[in-house]
C-alpha cells in the first residue's frame, strides 16, 4: 500500500505542475489581451471623430472593461442585424422561388404526378387531375387512384421497386366516370445522395383526341383500298345471282306447284334474294361516298328517327333530352346512320319489360375541336365484352340474322363527316354509343402522334 502510494505521488506532483503552466500561460494570454484593448480604445480616444464622445478612463479596469464589453455587444448586435437582413432576403429569394414553381408546375400542359417511396401521391397538378378524371389527387395512394391492375400502375411500381425509367409509353386508362382514353406517360424514379429510391416522377399527356384522329385516317385508307378492291367483285356477284335469280324464277313457273320442283325453286330466289342484300350493302360500305355539304338541322331529323321507330318498334318509348345543333354534311347520310343506331337500341330494349331508349344530345365547346355529341343509350342486355372491339369491323355480328354491315356502314358515314363513333356497356346495364360531329366538317390530315407523347 506504501509502495502504491510512492508511485503515485511523483504522478500527482506532474499533474500539479502542467496544471500550473497552463494557469500560468492563461493569465498571461488575458493580460496581453487587455493592454492591446487598452492601446486601442487609447489611439480611438486621439480620433477628431470620438473628440465630442465619453471616453473609458484607462487608469480604472472597471470603466475600462465595461467600456469594452459595450463595444463588443453593439458590434454583435450590428452583425445580428445584418444576418437577419440575409436571412429575410434569403427567405424572400426562396418564397418567391417557390411561387415560380408552383406557378409553372400549375399551368404545366402535361400533367405531372409526385409519389414517393411508400406510395402516397405528394403532388399533382390540374393537369394530372384533368388526364385521369379524378381530382384531390395529394396524399392519396397511387394504386388506389390509378387502378390496382391497370397498366399505367404497373409502370409506377416497377419504377418505385426497380428504378426503371419508362419513356414516351402509351397505356389505355379507365376513368372513375367508365372513359376510356390514351394517354403518353413518363416515369423516372427520385435518387438520393447515395443512390435510394425516394419517389417517383410522372408525367402524363391525355392523347384521346390525337389516337382517335389517327384511327380515323387508318379506316379511312382501309377503306379506300377496301372500295378500290371490292366494288368490281361486287357488281361480279350481283350480274351472278341475277342470273342465278332468272333461271330460278323459271324453274318455278314450269314447275307444278306443291311438287319438290317448284319449292327448290323458291327456295333458290329466296337465297339470291338475301345474297343480293348482302351484296347491295357491301357495296354501300365499298365505294367512296359522296357527300353533300349543306348545313344539317340535327332537332328536327332527331323528331323524325324517334317517330319512325316509334312506327317500327312500338313497345320501346324513347325519350330525348338535351342540345341539338346545326352540323355540316349530308342530311341524308347522317339520318341513316342515327336512324340504325336508334333502331339497333330499341331492339336490343324490346326485350326488357321496362325497355327504353334514351337519345341525348350535348354540345361540346370544351375542347380545340368543337362539335356536336349525341348519346343513344338502352336499357337491354348490352353488348358482350369480347364484340366490343369488333362490332365495327365488317361481317361481324351478333344477331341471328344480321349482315354486320350495318355498324360499319354507320362508322363510315360518321367518320366521312370528320366524326367519331364509339360503343361501351354502361355500369348499370345496357349499351350506349356515342356519336360526335364537328359543327364545321374538314378534310382529315395526317397525324404523327410521336411527338405529342410526353
Amino acid at each position: 500500500m506504501i509502495r502504491d502510494q510512492a508511485a503515485v505521488l511523483p504522478a500527482v506532483r506532474s499533474l500539479w505542475l502542467v496544471s500550473g503552466a497552463l494557469l500560468i500561460v492563461m493569465l498571461g494570454a488575458a493580460v496581453f489581451a487587455v493592454v492591446l484593448a487598452r492601446r486601442h480604445f487609447q489611439r480611438g480616444s486621439q480620433s477628431p471623430e470620438d473628440s465630442g464622445a465619453p471616453k473609458p478612463r484607462s487608469d480604472n479596469p472597471t470603466a475600462f472593461m465595461t467600456a469594452s464589453m459595450q463595444a463588443v455587444i453593439k458590434k454583435l448586435k450590428e452583425q445580428e442585424k445584418e444576418l437577419e437582413a440575409l436571412h429575410r432576403s434569403e427567405r424572400e429569394r426562396a418564397q418567391q422561388t417557390e411561387r415560380m414553381s408552383e406557378a409553372v408546375t400549375r399551368n404545366m400542359p402535361a400533367g405531372l404526378l409526385l409519389v414517393n417511396a411508400s406510395g402516397l401521391i405528394t403532388s399533382a397538378n390540374p393537369a394530372a387531375e384533368a388526364a385521369l378524371g379524378v381530382k384531390s389527387l395529394a396524399y392519396r395512394r397511387y394504386s388506389e387512384v390509378l387502378g390496382g391492375v391497370s397498366r399505367l400502375t404497373e409502370l409506377v411500381g416497377g419504377c418505385l421497386a426497380l428504378g426503371r425509367t419508362f419513356r414516351r409509353e402509351e397505356v389505355e386508362y379507365l376513368t372513375p366516370d367508365h372513359e376510356l382514353r390514351q394517354l403518353g406517360v413518363t416515369i423516372s424514379p427520385i435518387q438520393n445522395n447515395v443512390n435510394e429510391i425516394t419517389g417517383a416522377i410522372c408525367l402524363l399527356s391525355d392523347l384521346t383526341e390525337l389516337a382517335a384522329l389517327q384511327k380515323q385516317i387508318h379506316m379511312k385508307e382501309n377503306l379506300a383500298a377496301l372500295g378500290e378492291l371490292s366494288a368490281g367483285i361486287a357488281h361480279e356477284f350481283k350480274n351472278a345471282l341475277a342470273t342465278i335469280s332468272g333461271y330460278a324464277q323459271m324453274i318455278r313457273s314450269e314447275a307444278q306447284p306443291g311438287t319438290d320442283l317448284h319449292e327448290h325453286g323458291e327456295l333458290i330466289l329466296r337465297q339470291t334474294r338475301s345474297l343480293t342484300h348482302v351484296v347491295t350493302e357491301f357495296l354501300k360500305f365499298a365505294r367512296p361516298l359522296d357527300l353533300a355539304d349543306e348545313q344539317v338541322s340535327l332537332r328536327p331529323m332527331i323528331e323524325r328517327i324517334v317517330a319512325e321507330i316509334g312506327e317500327v318498334v312500338p313497345g320501346v318509348p324513347i325519350v330525348t333530352t338535351g342540345e341539338f345543333a346545326d352540323v355540316s354534311g349530308d342530311d341524308a347520310l347522317l339520318r341513316q346512320a342515327i336512324l340504325n343506331l336508334a333502331r339497333n337500341a330499341a331492339e336490343a330494349a324490346a326485350d326488357n319489360p321496362s325497355g327504353r331508349v334514351i337519345l341525348r344530345g350535348e354540345i361540346d365547346r370544351s375542347g380545340a375541336l368543337q362539335g356536336q355529341r349525341i348519346s343513344i343509350a338502352d336499357n337491354g342486355t348490352g353488348i358482350p365484352p369480347e364484340a366490343l372491339t369488333k362490332i365495327f369491323m365488317p361481317f361481324y355480328t351478333t344477331k341471328a340474322n344480321g349482315t354486320g354491315l350495318g355498324l360499319a356502314v354507320v362508322q363510315k358515314i360518321i367518320v366521312q363527316h370528320g366524326g367519331s363513333v364509339e360503343a361501351r356497356n354502361q355500369p348499370e346495364g345496357g349499351a350506349e354509343f356515342i356519336v360526335w360531329l364537328p359543327f364545321v366538317r374538314e378534310t382529315v390530315r395526317a397525324v404523327d402522334s410521336a411527338s405529342a407523347r410526353i
